[in-house]
């Protein structure tokens, strides 16, 4: 591959084609989009993961959008899913493992095993997916999940690993598209009109998510490359939006089980 493929090669103001094979793992229908959906459709060898399908198993989200279980709401976030490649001409094989939305916090050395098998298969060039922050408890799982597994393939086997801005609180208020930490090697790809276009269309195929993505930047994309994150400690001070919004797990849970997660890969067999 390429040295010249790295964040550099998303933000590249002449947005030439990429060629590489990317692979972009998500947590939900809808965070590819959020991420870095301006950009989806200049690659010519992509694969989307979604390790959920987007439907909590307690109900709440599904009955408030008028489904009466969590099968019905998870196919209408599919749809939507859909719908939004479609709308930003994104071309992609896709892959989804139907876990429970809210519930990887619960299968985090399953996941990791998982993953480095999945990766190992597809062997890409790169894979982009969560920052560690805090807004969303399997968004910080599948940051590890993509950490840990790639820990486990020889070195000149692992893709570059890059990371997309989501949410977080770190500040109080909920922030989109900023990372926790922001530092150099971080790159703001400012969106032109036509991607403006390109991904407010795309958010718009979510109505169920119409409240959530509503402050979703659609004016420029955030990327870099993925640092080694220290999953026993949290992403910031203070209470994490997840928390304050009780998405099933605290931040100590959510440690703990990331804890055990570590320790697995470290002492018994790979992930």
């Amino acid at each position: 591959m390429p040295e010249r493929f790295e964040a550099t090669l998303f933000a590249d103001p002449g947005r030439p084609r990429i060629s590489a094979r990317v692979l972009l793992v998500a947590a939900h229908p809808d965070d590819e989009t959020v991420g870095v959906g301006a950009q989806l459709h200049r690659c010519d060898d992509l694969f989307l993961l979604h390790l959920t399908d987007g439907a909590p198993r307690n109900l709440a989200d599904a009955r408030r959008h008028g489904f009466e279980d969590a099968p019905s709401y998870a196919a209408a976030r599919a749809r939507e899913l859909r719908a939004a490649l479609a709308a930003g001409s994104v071309s992609a094989a896709r892959f989804s493992w139907g876990l429970p939305d809210q519930g990887l916090a619960s299968v985090l050395p399953e996941l990791c095993r998982r993953l480095a098998a999945f990766i190992q298969w597809l062997r890409p060039d790169a894979l982009i997916t969560h920052a560690y922050e805090g807004g969303h408890p399997d968004h910080d799982s599948a940051a590890l999940g993509c950490q840990v597994a790639l820990s486990a393939l020889p070195l000149g086997r692992r893709p570059r690993r890059l990371e997309f801005a989501g949410y977080h609180a770190a500040t109080g208020a909920p922030r989109w598209g900023r990372f926790v930490t922001e530092d150099a090697s971080e790159l703001t790809i400012p969106l032109t009109g036509a991607e403006q276009r390109r991904k407010a269309a795309m958010l718009a195929c979510f109505t169920t998510q119409a409240a959530v993505l509503a402050d979703a930047p659609r004016t420029q994309e955030r990327l870099r490359p993925a640092p080694e994150h220290d999953f026993r400690h949290p992403p910031h001070p203070g209470p994490l939006w997840y928390e304050r919004m009780g998405w099933g797990v605290t931040g100590v849970e959510w440690r703990n089980r990331a804890a055990e997660a570590l320790a697995e890969r470290s002492t018994g067999p790979a992930c």
